[in-house]
């Protein structure tokens, strides 16, 4: 059974659409990635998903069913504005939103406790939200959102405002999670961690689906028809159509009726000694810019 799901979601505010019958699917355990640019209807999306919003057509069901306060309370959401309350001391915010999902005071209590320990605040529990730093009150929001282990969990650019080693502590959180079977959504523009983390991607443009599927079969799909291979040998002067790029590594456009292995294979049956050959496959942020600028 799905965790999240849209059947033709459609969404307007006033003239403009927001969405437009979008249809999508997030699975069980897996980290699934929402893309798009600003604007693109993502956090409407979102919003939807957990009942804030209200489509105007089409469906959702969260664990199988419609939307009820006992199904959201298995779920957690970290807006992209921050969303905590700025007077209240740390540990006192995590001990009450804690209790927000149900937990027992004390629980809640050890919990908050546990979670600022695990994000490296513990030094800064008795100090008000407001004396934080942006990346600080991040990984507070951050600490609420996980604190109760919720089955579902969606991120919007959780890596805002972190530093490199804050961003590699959350990557290893949402990694935990993955691998306790738990649910995520991430929307983020920082595609490395999308490579990093995603089983599944979708990407919305302008209210509508443009691509939606596994993250390896997508970059295949978009992936030039290249290789590189480096080898000490000539391979001009050998006849295959190649561009040196430097010493010993070539670049290699594949004829259209060619397979990366395949090319390989016929390489090393006319005698070339191949130190190494990789495929050349399309990152993220390249098939990002190009869907977004108009390719298909």
């Amino acid at each position: 059974m799905e965790v999240l799901a849209y059947r033709g979601v459609s969404k307007r505010f006033g003239g403009r659409t927001a969405l437009d019958t979008v249809s999508l699917e997030v699975g069980p355990g897996e980290v699934f990635g929402l893309l798009g640019p600003n604007g693109a209807g993502k956090t409407t999306l979102i919003r939807i998903g957990l009942d804030i919003l209200r489509a105007d057509e089409g469906e959702v069901s969260l664990f199988g069913a419609a939307p009820t306060p006992q199904t959201l309370d298995r779920t957690a959401y970290l807006p992209e504005e921050r969303g905590v309350y700025r007077r209240a001391k740390v540990r006192e915010l995590l001990a009450y939103l804690g209790r927000l999902k149900g937990m027992k005071r004390a629980a809640a209590h050890d919990a908050g406790d546990h979670w600022l320990e695990r994000v490296g605040l513990s030094e800064v529990a008795d100090q008000r939200v407001e004396s934080l730093s942006k990346g600080m009150t991040q990984k507070v929001q951050i600490a609420a959102c996980l604190m109760n282990d919720p089955e579902l969990c969606v991120l919007d650019e959780p890596f805002s405002g972190l530093d490199p080693v804050n961003v590699a502590l959350v990557t290893e959180l949402i990694e935990e999670r993955r691998q306790r079977g738990r649910t995520t959504v991430l929307s983020t523009h920082m595609m490395h961690q999308v490579e990093a983390l995603c089983d599944r991607v979708a990407l919305i443009h302008r209210g509508n689906l443009v691509v939606y599927g596994q993250l390896d079969e997508i970059r295949r799909r978009y992936s030039p028809h290249e290789v590189m291979v480096w080898t000490a040998m000539d391979l001009v002067a050998l006849g295959v159509e190649a561009t040196q790029r430097k010493a010993g590594c070539w670049h290699v456009e594949l004829p259209s009726s060619a397979t990366p292995a395949g090319y390989l294979n016929e390489l090393v049956r006319n005698g070339v000694l191949v130190d190494r050959y990789e495929p050349l496959v399309a990152r993220m942020d390249e098939i990002f810019v190009h869907l977004v600028s108009g390719g298909r």
